[in-house]
């Protein structure tokens, strides 16, 4: 693989390089898209530092713990910028995430129309 220095991984680290799961999927994915051409390494450099900035003015300590919440932010932005996804899909997401959290384990979740009215949902957990 060609990818640049910031795309690369923390090899010989101890400790592991992502908290979760969704952590490691969401960086598969943007080198995934990356590696096919669908931006270059300065858009998207550009779209996380815009990101983490917004994020750090609206108070967000950076202590690491919300650091992928930004890649997927970031990823978001920038597809949408190229008409991939977009708001709607964010939307959608978004009401989802509501619904979920609100419904007890092992009850199915069910969308309800004031999902969809609610301000985004940045905290939610992206699992």
């Amino acid at each position: 693989m060609n990818q640049p220095a910031w795309f690369r991984g923390a090899i010989g680290r101890d400790e592991p390089v992502f908290a979760e799961p969704w952590e490691a999927r969401a960086f598969a994915i943007v080198v995934s898209l990356h590696e096919r051409g669908v931006y270059t390494s300065v858009e998207w450099a550009d779209a996380l530092a815009t990101r983490i900035k917004a994020a750090q003015t609206a108070g967000d300590p950076d202590i690491g713990d919300t650091y992928y919440h930004h890649w997927l932010g970031a990823l978001e932005d920038l597809l949408a910028r190229k008409g991939i996804g977009g708001n709607e899909t964010a939307r959608w997401r978004d009401a989802w995430q509501r619904a979920a959290n609100r419904t007890p384990h092992g009850k199915p979740i069910e969308l309800q129309a004031g999902d969809f009215d609610a301000a985004p949902n940045p905290g939610a957990d992206p699992q």
